[in-house]
């Protein structure tokens, strides 16, 4: 498992993020103080408190290098 740091400061940029992540096979989740969630899934998104940098936990060694590129405006 690898971790990213990324922000989710507005709408806009949860639904891409959410567009982005679906779009890989792999296993993915936010990580927020003690709460996980799947980070495909947008209502749990939504449920964190967007106002700090999240952690995403990237599951399939195999998706980090292709996720960390697309998300590269993502990241905090």
């Amino acid at each position: 498992m690898k971790t990213l740091t990324i922000a989710l400061d507005t709408i806009e940029k949860v639904r891409s993020f959410v567009n982005i992540v679906s779009r890989h096979d792999g296993e993915f989740d936010l990580v927020s103080g003690r709460h996980i969630i799947d980070a495909k899934s947008i209502m749990g998104i939504f449920s964190l408190d967007l106002s700090k940098p999240l952690s995403l936990q990237v599951h399939s060694p195999d998706e980090y290098d292709s996720v960390s590129e697309e998300l590269k405006d993502f990241l905090s």
